[in-house]
């Protein structure tokens, strides 16, 4: 009898134990034929690649239009996603959708809600240029039976006053809907840390930047990089956001690159300490997104 209770208590104690999950931010950059050999014709088996290979457990995208997310779809087999269009709440413009791993967890809500002074419907919110949208998921861990909710948005570009609204709209509706559970929030803000709307995250009490309170920080300064390998800022526009009830381990922004077979080859290094056998072309490094991705490492409590 003694040793059904220990087995017992075991079982009890792994059941809610609280996995560490890989969480993470992207924005994919749109298809825009303007950009040439960085046109998400190029990029998007290496952007599947580098989500399977990261291994992001859930992920938040942004600009993903809807051939886009059926491209990665169909290359991200053991994902799932929710969202829907900013333009008319279904299929049209950009989604903030949200990628996460069926065999980890089972959805239990969502919804969306955009960036405006009506929040119930597609439109331009105060002095914004486009329509701009937020896709909440409520999720539950498999394994451990914790639910917890993701929230993932994308600010606008030019409009100052419709980023700081959007983000005390966004806070309240983390209060409303999540009503104090275990809280991630992912976006593409288009403002740095320094910026007034950031302050009005970080001046609140209900959520931390993931990258001020964890112990290891990995890769770039900043997130935006313009598919300029040589760019380089301090300005973090990507962030990951967690309530008090998230414990963050690790915070990565990743710099992958890789080459196309397309690029114009520039020349061959034939001088070096290296084995005969391996031939060094001079061709142009390219990188999967305008936007570096975010990785964090996290616990939910």
């Amino acid at each position: 009898m003694k040793r059904i209770i220990i087995i017992f208590a075991l079982l009890f104690n792994l059941s809610n134990y609280a996995q560490e999950l890989r969480v993470g931010s992207f924005n994919l950059r749109y298809d825009n034929p303007a950009d040439s050999l960085n046109n998400w014709n190029y990029r998007k088996e290496i952007v599947a690649g580098l989500i399977r290979f990261h291994d992001f457990d859930i992920l938040g995208t942004q600009e993903g239009l809807s051939h886009m997310l059926k491209n990665l779809d169909g290359n991200l087999p053991g994902y799932s996603r929710i969202g829907v269009g900013r333009d008319d709440g279904k299929q049209a413009g950009e989604h903030s959708a949200i990628f996460y791993k069926k065999e980890l967890f089972k959805i239990l809500d969502h919804g969306d809600f955009w960036l405006s002074e009506h929040p119930e419907k597609p439109l331009k919110g105060w002095d914004a240029v486009l329509p701009r949208i937020c896709t909440w998921g409520k999720f539950k861990e498999k394994a451990s039976g914790k639910v917890f909710y993701f929230f993932n948005t994308h600010f606008d570009h030019v409009g100052v006053e419709a980023r700081k609204e959007s983000a005390k709209l966004i806070l309240e509706k983390i209060k409303e809907i999540a009503s104090g559970a275990p809280t991630i929030l992912t976006g593409d803000f288009n403002v740095d840390q320094h910026s007034d709307s950031f302050k009005v995250f970080e001046q609140s009490p209900l959520i931390t930047d993931a990258y001020d309170v964890v112990p290891l920080k990995y890769g770039a300064e900043g997130t935006y990089n313009g598919f300029n390998t040589n760019a380089n800022s301090d300005k973090r526009i990507d962030h990951i956001f967690i309530t008090k009830n998230v414990h963050a381990l690790k915070h990565g922004i990743l710099t992958d690159i890789y080459h196309l077979e397309a690029d114009r080859v520039k020349g061959i290094i034939d001088k070096g300490d290296f084995p005969k056998e391996i031939s060094l072309k001079i061709q142009q490094a390219r990188l999967p997104s305008d936007h570096y991705p975010l990785l964090a490492v996290i616990r939910i409590e």
